[in-house]
This record gives C-alpha cells, structure tokens and sequence, in this order.
C-alpha cells in the first residue's frame, strides 16, 4: 500500500509506520496548560458501589484530595459513588455507623481527614472500609507540601482501586503526548487524568514518537530540526537531551530495552527501513532485519528476548516476532491485511495494535497464547495504543469530530473514556 493512498483513504501512514515524518524541535522550558475534560462514554456492568466522604470541612477553599478520589475511581468505570451528604465524616472505625452506609447501598466507604501542621505541610489520613462486613481494610497517612495533595489524592485512588479490585491503579502515573494548539506542536508530559501537563519541547512542526524509559526518567523521540529524522533521548530531570541516531536516512521509532540500555528502532541508512540495535547513549548500530521489506515501529516484550515489529515482507502491513538478539521473524497477526503499531501488554500476554476492517482503523488485542483477536474499539482513525502500566487499560489516539484526543479503552472493550485537552492530542504513551 502506497503512502499516497493511505492518505486518500484518511488515515496518517506516518503516525503508523514512523518512516516519513516532518518534525522540527526546539526544547522550551515551562509549561503550556490548557483547560482539560474527561468523558466516560462506557461502564463495567457490575460496579462497586463507594462512599466517599469529605477529607476537608465543607466550604474549605483548599482542595479536598477526596474529589481527585472520587474523580480517579468514577473515570475507571469499575465504581459506582455513593452520595455521603448528611453523614458526616467518621475517621475511627467505631464510630462509622455502617448501618446507615449499607440502607445507601455503599459497599465501600472511603474516609479521610486533612489537618495543617506547623510547617504549613499537611497531613492527610485515609481509612478504606468494608461496609457489608464493617471491616476496616486499608488506612494510611501521608505529609506533604499543600502543592502535592492532588498526586495524594491519586495515591489514595490507587490504594483503594488495589484494594477492591485486586490489581495496582493507573492514577498515580504519568503520560506523555503530542498536543497541537495555535499552530504549534508540544511534546507534554502529565497526570494520568491530563493535570499538570508541562511542555517539555515545542516545535511549529509535527512531533511523533515519543516514548518512556523503563526508569520514567527519559523520553526518546524523533526530531526532524537537523532536515532529517534524527532519534533524540531527553532526560526529564534536567531537560538535557542528546541525539542518539543521526544515521544517513531516516532514524526513527524508538523502542527502550526492559533494562533501559539499549534502543531498538527503525533506520534506512544502509536500504529500505529495517529494524536495528543501539546503545542508549548512541554509537554504532547493530542490524537486525534483513532483506528488501519495510520493517519498522519494534517493540520489546516485557522480558527483553522478543522484538515485535510492523512489516509488509508478506505484502501487506503485519506485525511479525523475532528474538531481541535478531534471527528469523515470525509473522504474529492474521486476521484482515493491515496490522500495525505493535504494543505489548505488561505482563506479556496480549498485544495490543491498530486493526483495519471496513469500518475504519481500530484498536484490537490479540491474546499471544492462542492467537484470539478482539477488536475493541469502533473509532474511524484509531491509533498509537500503549499499554497501562497494570495491563488493564489501553490509551490511543482517536479523532472525534475534527479534533485528534485521547482516549482509553478497556482490555475487554467495556469501558471507554475520553481525555480532552484544548487543541489536537496525538501519540500518546503511559510512564512506566
């Protein structure tokens, strides 16, 4: 399939294949926030049903970190809220009246309080109830700085999320992504809910790419200010970045190694795009692929010995395995005649991926063990999925209407939700 009809047919090859980008970047210190929404266009059918009642005094003017927990648990689609007016905030087990939880149908019942010590930092306590055994099950204090009682407020989801549902929540955790707005590209890094996001680069043309180090101190991504694709990897801490692949041709598609020293990635320097092999910090480049094919967009498994990968050596675009040391490939998906944008799943059993059919381009999962395909979702252009760090979830990007969000999709397609931030948001991927 040319590029030429890829883009006839509304779909961008480039954010697919990685192979022909157009990308300038100039790293720019500060933060670029925009107003943000989350929709939930899908639900569990069988919720929890929580309580959650205020940490702070009704009125308070400071945030009350029970709001980003009742935010955090309502957006995973796993929770039903429990309305807590009138029965006020108990912060011991005897003196919650469970009873009168139970007559309001709560399951669970989320408590807290937040006092201000004499530093100015705060310190916040939680206690997680089981309201049908009258149980406590979880309680845990935390001092901050007033600026952190939002991230507490995520850690205090994660907890209860873990709790009830018997895995680790995805609150806590961080996202990058492409964010178009008055004409410019951001790279951005934020919250999971979209908070926060600070612009770690800005360029007046396209950004793709990018993806986390195994540490979630790092970023690698394709820079095309130097007239070409160039890989560069930047380090959050210190804003500092180096161009690792600056081969002739194109560099592009990085992939970290689970260990986070090496980079698989996708370079035509020496014939069509094929899949290579460098040091973290840059330097000589090993080849892996061989042969006349396009291969392109590598990704680890989890454990480090395979490399999944796009190619159309079998004449249409198809996700193919190899060992990490290089070797024969073996092809991964057959249903439909494109596949693409491989995204292994934590735990290494799945593969998530962009599925073509003839309603559009769509994230799917395919279950490694026994080749089962599901399609999850029913966007038109679906694309760039990647994993949450608890394997439970799958961000993409999607275009609703005439804008490019984010979105998620649960593993068993039940659950959808929307992330909306002012302007085109595109090429997103969860910190580790």
């Amino acid at each position: 399939m040319t590029m030429l009809t890829c883009l006839t047919r509304g779909f961008r090859w480039d954010a697919l294949l990685r192979l022909i980008v157009v990308l300038a970047v100039t790293f720019a210190p500060g933060a670029a926030q925009a107003s943000m929404t989350i929709d939930i266009v899908g639900g569990g059918a069988s919720q929890i049903a929580i309580a959650i009642a205020p940490f702070r005094q009704p009125g308070a003017a400071d945030l009350d970190p029970a709001q980003i927990v009742r935010a955090d648990l309502e957006r995973s689609g796993l929770f039903s809220l429990v309305d807590s007016a009138g029965l006020g905030a108990p912060g011991e087990a005897q003196t919650v009246a469970f009873p009168q939880w139970r007559a309001r149908k709560a399951d669970a019942l989320a408590v807290g309080q937040v006092s201000t010590l004499p530093d100015g930092r705060l310190d916040i306590r939680f206690r997680l109830y089981d309201v049908v055994r009258q149980s406590q099950l979880t309680g845990f204090s935390f001092t901050v700085a007033p600026a952190k009682a939002r991230a507490i407020g995520h850690k205090i989801a994660d907890i209860v999320y873990e709790k009830l549902i018997g895995v680790p929540g995805n609150f806590s955790g961080r996202i990058a992504f492409v964010l178009k707005h008055n004409g410019r590209y951001e790279l951005q890094v934020a919250d999971a809910d979209g908070y926060n996001n600070i612009a770690i680069m800005r360029s007046p043309e396209p950004v793709i790419s990018p993806i986390w180090s195994p540490d979630g101190g790092r970023i690698a991504y394709v820079s095309f200010e130097r007239k070409k694709p160039v890989v560069f990897v930047q380090d959050l801490a210190s804003g500092q970045r180096k161009a690792v692949a600056n081969f002739r041709g194109s560099n592009s598609a990085p992939a970290w190694s689970p260990d986070g020293k090496k980079l698989a990635l996708a370079l035509s320097k020496d014939a069509s795009s094929q899949i290579y092999l460098i040091d973290a910090e840059g330097g000589a480049a090993e080849r892996l692929t061989k042969g006349g094919a396009l291969d392109t967009e590598p990704a680890f498994s989890p454990d480090g010995n395979w490399l999944y990968f796009t190619s159309d050596r079998g004449g249409s675009p198809q996700i193919y395995r190899m060992r990490s040391s290089g070797g024969s490939a073996s092809r991964v998906t057959f249903d439909g005649a494109y596949n693409v944008s491989p995204s292994p799943s934590p735990d290494g059993s799945r593969l998530a991926f962009i599925h073509q059919n003839s309603s559009g381009f769509h994230v799917a999962v395919i279950e490694l063990a026994t080749g089962q395909t599901q399609v999850l979702t029913d966007g038109a252009q679906d694309e760039s999925p990647h994993f949450a760090p608890n394997g439970r979830s799958i961000l993409y990007a999607t275009r609703l209407g005439d804008r490019e969000v984010l979105a998620t999709v649960s593993v068993d397609g039940k659950i959808k939700q929307r992330l909306s931030l002012t302007g085109d948001l595109r090429e997103p991927v969860w910190a580790p």
